[in-house]
């Protein structure tokens, strides 16, 4: 089975390569779509923590449940601000902190690049069966669950 074209990758045999490579096609797609709406896929990831949210946590709460560290997650929220997806509340329990809170309008970015990711994921593998890429996402959930290699990791 031919792969795709030549890559100027040195090896194609490890799973590590075939995940990254499909990991990196997603994600390119993926971008593309966010962008559409004046993000980026971490911008669509934290939008999509806020909005599942349940209770408020402070963006130090929040990056550790991304597994990202605070240089990064604060870069992304100055551009969410900036874009008037979120806002930055003080913790009514310590005045230094920051709960950031997504806005209506975050809401409806959040939304309709979450149908585009949908979209995107459906055409990405469309080229698979019904039940092949139930099949995949299974395996892949599996794999991420199982006790080999660290837990934690960044979700940006």
């Amino acid at each position: 089975m031919d792969l795709a074209p030549d890559l100027g990758c040195t090896s194609r045999a490890g799973l590590n390569w075939l995940l990254h490579r499909a990991a990196q096609k997603l994600g390119a797609v993926s971008q593309d779509a966010a962008v559409r709406h004046g993000i980026t896929t971490r911008g669509q990831i934290v939008l999509t923590a806020l909005v599942s949210e349940e209770f408020q946590r402070t963006q130090l709460a929040l990056g550790h449940a991304l597994g990202v560290d605070k240089t990064t997650l604060t870069a992304e929220l100055d551009r969410l601000e900036r874009a008037g997806l979120i806002m930055r509340k003080p913790d009514p329990n310590d005045r230094r902190v920051r709960v950031p809170v997504i806005t209506e309008q975050g809401r409806t970015v959040q939304r309709e690049v979450e149908k585009l990711h949908v979209e995107v994921e459906r055409e990405f593998t469309a080229e698979l069966g019904p039940e092949e890429a139930r099949t995949l996402r299974v395996l892949l959930e599996r794999l991420i669950a199982s006790g080999h290699g660290p837990d934690h990791g960044s979700c940006m």
